[in-house]
């Protein structure tokens, strides 16, 4: 690998800017593949047996109906595991702000924004807390954090205004 293709792009383009404020965040999964894995095999096994007593009986459909119980769990986990592949990436410099969002069917969506035409924009609800999340310029709403709770979103929030009041009074640099 080149050394062109290891330099960030603020070095690419000669600039030695600082990051004001990076956050990178994902939908949280609380269950992971080995627990998948548990439930899949505890739902299947008492599936199983539930439907060999019906079978027993002389219920045989209901035997087949306990299987597609099983498929329709597992499908509606898989597209939840999917939903998790989605991603946001936050990036604010004095000069720029980056946005990089990536749908759960990997569609990445980039945007960079100016930070002196950028405003913060919260729809807050008083018992709620955050509702919305938006970074404006020019009148378009780009929502960031949809997929975060309350109090991450409410964190995100002053995490934002601080680094972008920060690179609207600019940076000090000192002379070497």
């Amino acid at each position: 690998m080149s050394a062109a293709n290891t330099a960030s792009p603020n070095e690419s383009a000669g600039f030695d800017e600082p990051e004001l404020f990076s956050v990178r965040y994902q939908p949280h999964r609380s269950l992971g593949p080995r627990g998948f894995l548990v439930v899949m095999c505890i739902v299947a096994g008492i599936s199983f047996v539930c439907g060999l007593a019906f079978l027993m009986m002389g219920a045989w459909p209901v035997f087949g109906l306990f299987g597609l119980d099983v498929l329709a769990i597992w499908w509606g986990f898989r597209l939840n595991f999917r939903a998790a592949r989605a991603c946001e990436e936050i990036t604010v410099t004095p000069s720029v702000i980056r946005l990089r969002h990536v749908a759960a069917d990997g569609t990445e969506y980039r945007e960079e924004l100016n930070p002196l035409w950028t405003r913060l924009t919260c729809d807050e609800i008083e018992d709620f807390g955050v509702q919305r999340l938006a970074l404006e310029m020019r009148g378009r709403p780009y929502v960031v954090g949809s997929f975060l709770h309350t109090a991450q979103r409410e964190e995100l929030a002053e995490n934002l205004a601080r680094a972008l009041a920060e690179a609207k009074r600019g940076v000090a640099r000192s002379v070497v």
